[in-house]
């Protein structure tokens, strides 16, 4: 241009000098009133051009670069999200848009934190020049799509998408539903696409396809407690029954049918039943505990290769082995023309002053899904790796800079220049690291100038004697055991067995209080008699009148159903005699109650005094043991209450009175009578008497048991005869 203007000028003819000279003076004058106007307008301008960068200057860079990518490829996978979407799954987006029956051209690209994808699908339409359906997807799924000279359902298929998955599906199973909407067709796909919006908004939510590290602790804990709480439940509820039932037993011991003694013994099996179903339990849990909690993964994210965690490192090492700054291609541009030449003059203003060197400028995003996980310091140490090993660059070393287009933060990290590396990394002005108001509410987030500002502050810092390194990052986690849980066997799992343990203990506790309130409601609506093994140990010395009513009302109607079960009297041998016997004993018993079973349940009634309850309770046993097979007709003489007899000695049963008497005893009194006798007068039954005394049993000369040491048919004689003289 400047040859073409001294062309022009030589062939002009020659003029005066003064018009010349006054020519060239406007000239100058024009010149420097432009310059005026355009600097000034520059700077009002200034704000705007940041808010209107993205339509203007940013976006063709941007949709430029990724025409030309699907230019290449229909499917472009940025390189830039490897733990999410690996480039490796370009391939399964290709055989997914080959269903949509149309030319698809696809775009997975980081989430952008600025508006304007539709204006990029169009500028990339525009820059492609081909017509067919565009999809942006990020890496939650299906971002925009239109279609461009096809038809195409894209809005519906996108809706569907949004709406019938949930946000942890993933962009390859998000594509693969918009895919098979779009071939539905466009009044199908719309009718879907409403279905689903309208679900949503009444609250019908996807339901998550995966689960996290704290819901695999939740699994952990809750097979835990199921592993020790289960079981143990199972043996702790059994003996809880089982002691219940001594505690509560029936009448009488079931007997052989052939007249032998009943065994103590269960069956060995029927022991072993309760371990081995806790055992089997113990076991079934464990090995179906995996089987329904059989999630292995966080997320949807396939393990990505060793080339898709360095793709992103390599691009940028060569971009900056070429040009100092390197800006990402694929995010919206944010530093212009005069502010990369700009950039460009300071950096090489530094890398010639004392103690300073080369500075490296990385434009991109950071993103949890990263290669380094989002962190600029493991980031910019790998890309200080990959540089040194290109060709000509040798040890690179020097100050890198990463900034962040899409977060605006910018850091610092110095590696071998002559400069302190922590307060770079640390005391930052903020102003330069994270930006002000003005930098919040530009798109740009006023990069260009707080670069700018940075270059001054290096220009400024003070310099070492030895160069220094910020130090090795540690680390990134693999992306293998990023979106892996924890075994089931884990984690919450040992705390989850012991409170298994505590909660099977606190349901017991609960079990066997509420066992223990059922049983006595139902043994005081039905009680049933103690077994005959059991009344030496259990009954009592000085019993109540309350106890001596409510035993004989339990013993009387034992005795009742015991003879109203039994067979008649009409067959004969032993068998009748041992009706007749129990039926004699059992009349003697109703005619002290006047013949009415449930009599003696009124405090009330005259004559049902303690003797007369002792005797009925004497009686009624009596009755069902005979109906047993039991021929013994003589009960304890110590304690009738303590059941049949099981031999006779002299012995001596009372303070006052030292002579001996013979007399039936029970098997735990026939002990003491030889080894401790003088427990024989402790056990002496005595009954309540009056104004609160106490008198023994067989004092009374009114009472029926006077003749009760004759025998128990002999008080059944003696109640009848005392009945017929009444």
């Amino acid at each position: 241009m400047r040859e073409a203007t001294t062309l022009t000028t030589a062939g002009r003819p020659p003029t005066h000098h003064t018009a010349s000279g006054a020519f060239r003076l406007l000239l100058t004058l024009c010149g420097l009133t432009a310059l005026l106007l355009t600097s000034t307008v520059a700077l009002t301008a200034a704000p705007a051009r940041a808010a209107d960068a993205p339509a203007a200057s940013r976006s063709p860079a941007q949709a430029a670069y990724l025409a030309d990518r699907l230019r290449e490829n229909p499917v472009h996978v940025t390189d830039q999200l490897p733990r999410e979407v690996p480039r490796s799954m370009a391939p399964d987006f290709a055989r997914l848009a080959e269903r949509t029956g149309v030319p698809t051209y696809v775009l997975v690209l980081p989430g952008q934190s600025t508006s304007g994808e539709d204006d990029l699908l169009g500028a990339v339409h525009d820059r492609l020049g081909r017509d067919g359906l565009f999809v942006l997807l990020d890496e939650s799924g299906v971002r925009q799509a239109a279609a461009y000279g096809v038809r195409a359902p894209a809005e519906a298929a996108r809706t569907t998408a949004a709406f019938e998955l949930p946000y942890d599906a993933g962009p390859l199973r998000s594509f693969e539903l918009f895919v098979d909407v779009v071939a539905q067709g466009p009044e199908r796909a719309k009718a879907r696409a409403d279905a689903a919006h309208e679900r949503f908004r009444d609250g019908h939510e996807p339901e998550r396809m995966y689960i996290g590290p704290s819901d695999r602790q939740n699994q952990s804990f809750v097979t835990g407690i199921a592993l020790t709480g289960v079981p143990l439940t199972i043996l702790l509820l059994a003996l809880c029954v089982r002691r219940a039932r001594r505690r509560f037993p029936r009448a009488a011991p079931p007997r052989p049918k052939d007249g032998g003694r009943p065994t103590a013994t269960r069956p060995k099996w029927r022991r072993l039943l309760v371990p081995g179903l806790a055992l089997a339990t113990a076991a079934a849990i464990a090995l179906t505990a995996p089987l329904v909690f059989d999630q292995t993964k966080r997320g949807p994210a396939p393990l990505p290769t060793s080339g898709d965690m360095t793709a992103r490192v390599e691009r940028i090492a060569k971009g900056l082995a070429q040009d100092p700054v390197y800006a990402d291609p694929e995010s919206p541009r944010v530093l212009d023309e005069a502010e990369f030449s700009g950039l460009h003059d300071r950096i090489e203003r530094f890398g010639r002053s004392e103690g300073g060197g080369p500075v490296y400028v990385a434009v991109v995003p950071h993103l949890s899904e990263d290669e380094s996980a989002g962190d600029g310091e493991l980031f910019a140490a790998a890309v200080r790796t990959k540089l040194s090993k290109v060709d000509g660059i040798g040890e690179a070393d020097g100050m890198y800079v990463v900034a962040d287009p899409l977060t605006g933060y910018i850091d610092v990290f110095n590696h071998g220049l002559r400069l302190e590396s922590l307060p770079l990394n640390f005391d930052l002005p903020e102003s330069i690291a994270y930006g002000d108001d003005r930098a919040d509410e530009a798109d740009d987030h006023l990069l260009g100038e707080r670069l700018d500002a940075l270059m001054t502050y290096l220009d400024e810092a003070p310099r070492t004697d030895e160069p220094t390194t910020f130090g090795n990052p540690a680390p990134a986690p693999s992306p293998k055991e990023e979106n892996s849980l924890p075994p089931l066997f884990a984690t919450d799992f040992w705390p989850g067995l012991f409170v298994g343990v505590v909660a099977a203990a606190l349901l017991l506790g609960l079990v066997a209080g509420i066992l223990g309130i059922a049983v006595t409601v139902v043994r005081r609506r039905h009680p049933t008699p103690l077994p005959a093994d059991a009344l030496p140990l259990l009954s009592p010395t000085e019993p109540s009148e309350e106890y001596l009513r409510r035993t004989a009302r339990t013993e009387l109607h034992a005795a009742h159903e015991a003879i109203i079960a039994g067979p008649d009297d009409a067959q004969a041998g032993g068998e009748s005699l041992r009706i007749s016997a129990a039926w004699d004993r059992f009349e003697a018993a109703m005619l002290l109650v006047d013949g009415d079973v449930d009599e003696e349940r009124s405090p009330q009634t005259p004559g049902v005094d303690p003797a007369t309850l002792l005797a009925v309770i004497v009686l009624a046993r009596a009755s069902r043991n005979a109906l047993d097979g039991d021929p013994n007709d003589r009960c304890c003489g110590v304690n009738p209450l303590h059941g049949p007899s099981a031999g006779r000695r002299h012995v001596r049963v009372s303070a006052e009175d030292n002579r001996r008497r013979m007399l039936s005893l029970c098997p735990l009194c026939l002990d003491s009578a030889t080894a401790a006798p003088h427990e024989l007068r402790e056990r002496k039954l005595t009954l309540p008497g009056p104004a609160g005394t106490r008198v023994p049993y067989d004092e009374p000369a009114d009472s029926p048991l006077w003749v009760l040491g004759d025998g128990i048919s002999r008080l059944a004689s003696a109640v009848r005869e005392s009945s017929h003289v009444h």
